[in-house]
């Protein structure tokens, strides 16, 4: 195993994450999105659809950040 090898980067696991769950959430904002009484507490905005977009864009940097990382990493 090479020095290289030890290193994590935990942008992709936390990318993946953040990925998964905002899929989930907006899909599940997409569902129930003409639900009317379901947004009543929160002014009838789809906070659901708002926010799994939002933590999708943010996994999908994370990722994409990660999958960048080789070009400028220093080689032990």
């Amino acid at each position: 195993m090479t020095h290289s090898d030890a290193h994590l980067d935990l942008r992709l696991p936390i990318g993946g994450l953040f990925t998964a769950l905002g899929g989930v959430l907006g899909g599940f904002g997409l569902v129930t999105g003409n639900d009317a009484s379901r947004y009543l507490k929160s002014g009838g905005i789809n906070l659901n659809l708002w926010w799994g977009a939002a933590l999708l864009v943010t996994g999908l940097l994370f990722l994409i950040a990660a999958r960048r990382r080789g070009s400028g990493a220093p080689s032990a």
